[in-house]
């Protein structure tokens, strides 16, 4: 560190950066190397002013260079000392007898050269330097064995003058290797500038990134209380239901424990009276007197056993039995269905948890072929539309979503209807749409699930055929943008996946919906899923087996 502390300080050119050749000093005390110093000055020269590259001290005459001997003595003594210099396995042909670190190579003389033996070497043209290199066969021609001059455009490759003149190159556009190069590196000037663009926006996608996971647990703790809040409440009214329907049992079990306790106790007394009667027609039969018993059976009501009809007693007690009962049956199953409810709310927050926005259609987008609905909704197949001129409209009867997607997770339904030929899926603002036979899924911008003789999933041209059962007319697109994938769903019972394409989507997607021949339209709608809510709807059996719903709870969409 101390070694290159001292030549990065004291022994570098602030100008080439390189250890001084030649330094010369400038009034200010700065040092440059001379070679240096004067084109810096030579480019001042035509604005009258000269100022040091250093400190910008101005002058108003060309300065006087003075050579710096000391400097110069130092920077020599340094390129022979410096340790390290043995690393770069290049070292000076010309020193003998010590290992001297080469400055530069000419691909000419095929020899390296330290910074005095440089100064030596000859500058004619056909000497070339370069950075110091032990592959030089690599800079001259393997035929001709000559320096490489030129770049053939034709066949991409370097090229000796030799091999321009009258070799297979012959005939050929070249241009010098310096013009190749300077094209070259505007070329990759040109790219470097996407590629940072697209790390900008990389960049800026991942700060809003960032951002929204910043605020997901600010509004994970708002959702939590509002759960909290709701359950505290459906937990306060389920509380109260219980206790008023155990104190609606203890009455009913008070009410009826009296009721009966009055009937044994009338009972008891009618037994009572029947064992009197009982025992005086005992009496009776056991006399010999036919004379007392007949004057005896006129005298009471000892035969008369009629009492109160059987059906009057049995409409008591059923009366008895039904009045203010309450049904354990219905209470148990009623409780069973709100568990089950609270299964299909649980299921409602889980599944494909997704952001879901209302979504329309661009009447600019729409193809001649298609009626857009003044909601901005519903694409219906018309030929007689005639819409006026636009570079975004489709030459085939589809249309795009007004609204695009660069991230999140996103779904939507659509339903079609009387069309037995449409097309619906997703792709980038950058599709081509004039192309008389163009159609979304023909390329690489596009996703689409098709309907025309069969069910297709196509994307650039690759057609999948799917499940030739679907009956359903309603289908479901899920966008899982950074997750790249692309999922559709028919909205049958149960819902059943059709098909997801994977993807990395480097662009806003777009909805698309197309509809060909006919009557048929297509109509977008927001997807519709239980969400969390104060409660959901109730059954419970009807007199006929059936099932009757009752407005117990409020069910919630959103």
């Amino acid at each position: 560190m101390a070694f290159a502390d001292v030549r990065k300080d004291l022994l570098d050119c602030s100008i080439c950066l390189n250890i001084y050749t030649d330094p010369v000093t400038l009034r200010c005390g700065h040092n440059f190397c001379q070679d240096c110093i004067d084109q810096v000055l030579d480019r001042q020269e035509v604005s009258g002013v000269y100022s040091c590259p250093e400190c910008r001290a101005e002058s108003v005459e060309r300065p006087v260079l003075v050579r710096n001997i000391t400097l110069c003595n130092i920077a020599e003594s340094f390129l022979f000392t410096q340790p390290g210099q043995e690393d770069t396995g290049i070292f000076c042909t010309y020193c003998v007898d010590s290992s001297v670190a080469a400055v530069k190579s000419c691909l000419h003389c095929e020899a390296s050269m330290c910074d005095k033996h440089l100064r030596a070497h000859s500058k004619a043209l056909e000497h070339v330097l370069t950075e110091p290199t032990t592959s030089m066969e690599n800079k001259k021609c393997s035929v001709h064995k000559k320096i490489l001059e030129y770049f053939c455009i034709k066949d991409s490759v370097c090229i000796c003058v030799s091999c321009r003149l009258d070799g297979d190159h012959q005939g050929h556009q070249v241009e010098k290797l310096g013009e190749a190069s300077e094209k070259k590196k505007k070329r990759l000037r040109n790219v470097l500038q996407e590629l940072i663009t697209k790390r900008d926006e990389t960049e800026k996608r991942v700060r809003s990134l960032q951002e929204r996971r910043g605020k997901i647990p600010d509004i994970a703790v708002e959702v939590k209380e509002r759960v909290s809040t709701h359950v505290k409440d459906i937990i306060i009214q389920l509380e109260d239901f219980k206790m008023r329907v155990i104190s609606e049992i203890s009455r009913q079990e008070e009410q009826k424990l009296r009721s009966l306790s009055d009937l044994i106790q009338q009972l008891v007394l009618k037994n009572d009276e029947l064992s009197r009667k009982i025992q005086q027609v005992e009496v009776l039969c056991n006399m010999t007197d036919p004379l007392t018993v007949l004057q005896k059976s006129d005298s009471g009501d000892l035969c008369d056993t009629k009492e109160e009809g059987n059906e009057n007693r049995e409409t008591k007690s059923k009366q008895l039995n039904s009045r203010g009962k309450l049904n354990g049956t219905v209470i148990s199953q009623t409780l069973h269905t709100l568990f089950d409810n609270v299964r299909m709310i649980e299921i409602g927050i889980y599944f494909q948890n997704s952001e879901r926005a209302d979504i329309l259609l661009d009447p600019n987008t729409a193809g001649n072929g298609l009626q857009i609905s003044d909601d901005m909704k519903t694409a219906s197949f018309s030929k007689n539309q005639k819409h006026p001129e636009t570079p975004e409209r489709f030459q085939q009867p589809q249309v795009l979503s007004s609204t695009s997607f660069t991230s999140g997770q996103h779904s939507w339904e659509v339903e079609f209807k009387e069309s037995t030929n449409w097309i619906v899926g997703m792709c980038y603002a950058s599709i081509k749409r004039k192309a008389n036979q163009h159609q979304i899924g023909n390329d690489n911008k596009s996703w689409k699930l098709d309907r025309y003789t069969k069910y297709l999933a196509v994307h650039n041209k690759n057609e999948i055929q799917l499940p030739g059962n679907i009956a359903s007319n309603r289908f479901r697109i899920s966008l899982n943008y950074e997750a790249g994938q692309l999922s559709f769903y028919e909205l049958c019972e149960p819902i059943r996946h059709l098909h997801t394409f994977t993807a990395t989507f480097t662009e806003p997607l777009h909805v698309v919906l197309g509809v060909w021949k006919g009557s048929g339209s297509a109509r977008l709608t927001k997807d519709k899923r239980f969400a969390f809510g104060s409660g959901a709807a109730l059954r419970r059996p009807t007199s006929k087996g059936g099932m009757m719903y009752e407005d117990l709870f409020v069910v919630m969409y959103v």
